[in-house]
């Protein structure tokens, strides 16, 4: 099969409105690509373009933005050159700094309607597992690059996924393509030349059919993620109370396999990302703990800690502003979150007679005391927090709107009842947003 009716194959699906952006490094690959989606968006009706992200980190690279301007104007299409800076740390390599400012900059210029075309081949694919497998990854990280994906406001497609690098030099030579090669890719320092380099060449010399086999597992790992994903779907939501806490007991009742998914996913969907060990400590130190203990454990910025049987991520705290002084029909911003009061004819939840001038919204404060609409009886605002299962490193972050030293009001959460208006009838709506 031609390179280009592979490269056709994987491009089923594409619409006149959406338009190809061709990450065009200059290099071998992406020359390939950038000549394929040429004749594709020629023969399809599609807007194309390519993009050139110059790094800044070797003398070489100054010359590549004119190289790949003269490419692409042969071919007939724009090239664009952005520079970026690389941000280089302690505990990130210079490749992944690399492809962090890249990609971050092809984000930047995607639109709602956008592929970006990005040149990974069949080698690549293979060289991406065993680097996850070096680093002991699971799942995701063995099912290595899917062919498409969703990036920022369009997608990736990576339409050379099947084909083999030796593919690419045929179609390359055949068709008279020029091409950059980068001098650092010789230097076998980093993890992907020294496999490229040293390894590579001994696994297809003694199976030829390496790259395609390795690619193969990938794709089996790929359908178990989606496996995964599917069952944590299933699995998490029952688990979760309105406060966003997962259930320590309902864990406890999946299987090792299944209670292990349902926690990675969940902390993932609250953006915190764990290992192995990391996941092992959460659950061992965090859910087991002692009924009585206040067990915590920090996974960057965040806090993983349990209250009343359910686990909580727990985000850095904002600062909560009080407001000493309420007007009416806009939101005000309290730091943790906005209030505003507004005049309704009906559905009213303060009553009409409270004059704003004398409200104030207050964080933090000892001693009050209140009647939540349809309770008997007033209690203590700290006996409250538990009945209404408020953790404690969120209270200091309620807000409690004051008449005098009388609570009216916990916004979000309750209306004490003296200040409750009659049912259905006018007076003021009170809302409140969290601070997302």
């Amino acid at each position: 099969m031609s390179l280009y009716r592979t490269f056709c194959e994987h491009m089923v699906g594409i619409t006149p409105e959406q338009s190809l952006v061709v990450a065009f490094s200059g290099g071998l690959d992406s020359t390939v690509l950038l000549a394929l989606a040429v004749r594709f968006a020629s023969e399809h009706e599609v807007a194309v373009r390519a993009v050139h992200i110059k790094h800044g980190l070797q003398a070489a690279g100054d010359a590549w933005p004119a190289h790949c301007a003269k490419v692409a104007a042969e071919l007939g299409v724009s090239c664009d050159t952005i520079e970026v800076q690389v941000q280089l740390g302690a505990r990130i390599s210079v490749e992944a700094a690399a492809r962090q400012a890249r990609y971050q900059a092809f984000n930047n210029i995607m639109h709602e309607h956008d592929i970006l075309l990005t040149g990974h081949h069949l080698d690549d694919q293979a060289e991406t597992l065993l680097l996850a497998l070096k680093r002991g990854a699971g799942l995701a990280g063995l099912a290595s690059m899917p062919l498409k994906r969703a990036f920022g406001p369009g997608e990736q497609w990576r339409p050379l996924l099947t084909s083999s690098r030796q593919s690419l030099e045929v179609f390359a030579e055949q068709t008279g393509l020029r091409w950059v090669e980068d001098p650092s890719n010789s230097e076998s320092d980093f993890d992907r030349n020294f496999l490229r380099n040293k390894i590579f060449p001994l696994l297809l010399a003694q199976w030829p059919s390496f790259s395609h086999t390795a690619a193969r597992s990938a794709q089996l790992c790929a359908e178990q993620m989606t496996l995964a994903k599917e069952l944590a779907a299933s699995d998490v939501p029952p688990l979760v109370n309105h406060h966003g806490g997962l259930d320590v007991r309902g864990l406890q009742a999946l299987t090792e396999a299944r209670r292990n998914n349902a926690l990675r996913t969940w902390l993932q969907q609250q953006g915190v990302h764990t290992s192995r060990v990391q996941l092992t400590a959460c659950w061992q130190e965090v859910a087991l703990a002692r009924a009585d203990a206040s067990p915590c454990i920090t996974l960057g910025p965040q806090q993983l800690r349990r209250y009343q049987g359910a686990l909580y991520v727990v985000p850095e705290p904002t600062k909560a502003q009080p407001l000493a002084n309420l007007v009416s029909e806009q939101w005000l911003d309290a730091g943790v979150g906005r209030l505003r009061l507004r005049w309704v004819e009906q559905g009213a939840t303060l009553l009409g007679e409270l004059d704003l001038t004398q409200l104030q919204l207050v964080f933090n404060q000892f001693g009050l005391r209140a009647q939540p609409l349809g309770r008997a009886g007033s209690r203590p605002l700290k006996k409250l927090w538990q009945e209404y299962a408020i953790p404690p490193w969120l209270r200091p972050q309620m807000p409690l709107l004051l008449m005098g030293e009388q609570l009216v009001a916990v916004p979000g959460l309750f209306v004490s009842a003296p200040y409750s208006p009659p049912t259905s009838g006018p007076g003021w709506q009170l809302e409140w947003q969290v601070k997302a």
